[in-house]
């Protein structure tokens, strides 16, 4: 019987360098595993077709013709790519490699490449990239129910998941503790949290996603 194949086998691995016998031993070896593979000789070559869309990982070399790796993982970023990046190194170019990661990337190793260690950072990379995805996912539908939420409720809710009583949210915002009893019903009912432990975590998604919630008016509908 066959071993389960890695989860999270979603997308395709993107291999970047512009050495043929590289891209070809990469791929070969990879596609043992169960990873779909597409090789590019450069950096360029490969922006040219990834999308805002694109899963997977990208493996690419630090040092490469025209756009270096570097130059690359700039890009992805400047265009709000979240392909995680594994960079492959020769020895001489370990401190740019460092350099990668801190902005980044989620690993780096030296050539000639071990096949069990690209194996298992590339389980990460998709590992990481996955989870990401379903956070940003989250993230996405609780801001859409925080845009339901009035003027008055966002106020309410920063206050709430503060950790204030509703006589204090009361006095702060100059209504009465049975009004903000009012509002806190229901946010908490638009928000679909159960309890207050979960509206939190979902403020500390959001906070992470599009900025605190506003204390004080902004946009969205008047209460």
């Amino acid at each position: 019987m066959q071993p389960p194949k890695p989860a999270l086998r979603d997308g395709p691995v993107f291999i970047v360098d512009d050495e043929p016998a590289v891209l070809d031993g990469l791929r070969l070896m990879l596609s043992t595993f169960g990873y779909a593979c597409r090789t590019y000789a450069s950096a360029e070559q490969f922006l040219a077709v990834v999308a805002p869309e694109s899963l997977g990982c990208v493996i690419a070399d630090i040092r490469l013709p025209g756009m270096s790796g570097l130059d690359l993982q700039r890009e992805l970023a400047r265009r709000g790519y979240s392909l995680p990046l594994i960079f492959i190194t020769a020895h001489g170019d370990i401190r740019m490699a460092v350099s990668a990661v801190k902005a980044g990337a989620v690993d780096f190793l030296e050539k000639p490449i071990d096949d069990a260690l690209l194996v298992e950072s590339l389980r990460q990379a998709l590992r990481r990239e996955g989870l990401g995805r379903l956070e940003r996912g989250r993230a996405q539908e609780l801001a859409a129910r925080l845009q339901r939420l009035t003027v008055r409720e966002r106020e309410v809710m920063a206050l709430v998941v503060e950790g204030f009583s509703n006589t204090v949210i009361g006095e702060r915002l100059s209504i009465s503790p049975r009004t903000v009893e009012h509002y806190r019903a229901s946010l908490m009912e638009k928000m679909q949290a159960r309890n207050l432990s979960e509206l939190v975590r979902m403020s500390m998604l959001l906070e992470g996603d599009t900025g605190a919630i506003p204390h004080q008016a902004g946009s969205g509908p008047r209460p």
